[in-house]
């Protein structure tokens, strides 16, 4: 008898997962970052790797990128990751650290 450290997962589990909201969101947003990745690499005549093509697409791109996506979807707009409302929102110390009593 071969015992293995994992159990075997049903076929429906995994086609639940890939059918999810979720995972379908996470495949079309990696989708666009490979295509920024590819143009600045082409722009910049090297590959610029995915962790510098997945920050710079997430500084300039992914708001605008996600309100167009609901809208086309139908779906409610989502407050922007950058927001933060004023009564959370931290200023900084002289010594660098975050001070929530200062506004």
């Amino acid at each position: 008898m071969i015992m293995t450290a994992h159990p075997p997962e049903s076929k429906g589990g995994k086609d639940f997962v890939k059918q999810s909201n979720l995972y379908q969101e996470f495949l079309a947003e990696r989708e666009e970052i490979l295509k920024h990745k590819w143009l600045e690499s082409e722009r910049l005549g090297y590959d610029i790797g995915f962790e510098r093509a997945l920050l710079d697409w997430i500084r300039k791109h992914r708001d605008t990128w996600r309100a167009s996506r609901r809208a086309q979807l139908g779906m409610a707009p989502s407050p922007t990751s950058h927001s933060v409302p004023p009564q959370i929102a931290m200023t900084t110390t002289a010594a660098g650290a975050a001070d929530p009593a200062k506004k």
